[in-house]
């Protein structure tokens, strides 16, 4: 957390700034990005889950029995904003196999910034689990705000949100409109250009992810 945002926690681990630098350059291609980002995320997934309940499970080890942590409380559900959020799921998912997915299609209109809904599809029972959301790049945050208010609408009250890159006008956003759920990431970057892409950043992480650049 920071005094700033309190809402927002930058997961400085030198492995997750390493592999950073790499997502950040032009020199990375396709293959090593996606890679990359997979690895980026399943980092950021551990300390988005650092809270989750547990309780003791009677087992047998082969040389004794013990009371062991096993997760309990409610059962998770992965959102990925599309199209970019999808490139994070692969890596999350070989973390909590066991995770329902949903997905957000939103779009941001190049001339007002803002999202436009296409498409939503989230398990019937999201009300009773713990959401995260996912999405490379939280910029001026419209679009996560509205897919959190999309997953508020269908009754769920427990979310986080994952982010690989943030920018502070997004931090500022989620804030204001979403101050319970908590962000994390790996870095928060400078600002947002006149186009509204985070500097430094490392460009459009769609394309760089489905090489559409």
């Amino acid at each position: 957390m920071t005094a700033d945002f309190p809402n927002l926690t930058v997961v400085h681990h030198p492995l997750v700034q390493h592999k950073l630098t790499w997502l950040r350059s032009t020199d990375t291609n396709t293959d090593s990005f996606r890679n990359l980002l997979r690895e980026v995320s399943q980092m950021l997934v551990y300390e988005a889950t650092r809270d989750l309940p547990t309780e003791l499970q009677a087992i047998t080890t082969p040389i004794t029995t013990m009371d062991s942590p096993v997760i309990s409380g409610k059962k998770l559900c992965l959102v990925s904003i599309l199209r970019a959020g999808n490139g994070m799921l692969d890596g999350i998912l070989a973390v909590l196999p066991l995770a329902r997915v949903g997905h957000i299609g939103l779009y941001r209109d190049p001339e007002t910034l803002e999202p436009v809904e296409y498409y939503f599809k989230v398990p019937a029972d999201i009300a009773e689990r713990q959401v995260i959301v996912v999405d490379p790049m939280l910029a001026t945050g419209n679009s996560a705000v509205a897919a959190i208010d999309r997953i508020k609408e269908a009754g769920c009250a427990s979310i986080k949100l994952i982010s690989l890159l943030a920018a502070p006008e997004g931090v500022a956003n989620m804030l204001k409109h979403h101050p319970d759920v908590h962000i994390v990431t790996a870095s928060l970057d400078s600002h947002l250009n006149d186009h509204g892409y985070i500097v430094p950043g490392l460009g459009d992480a769609g394309d760089r992810i489905f090489g559409t650049v």
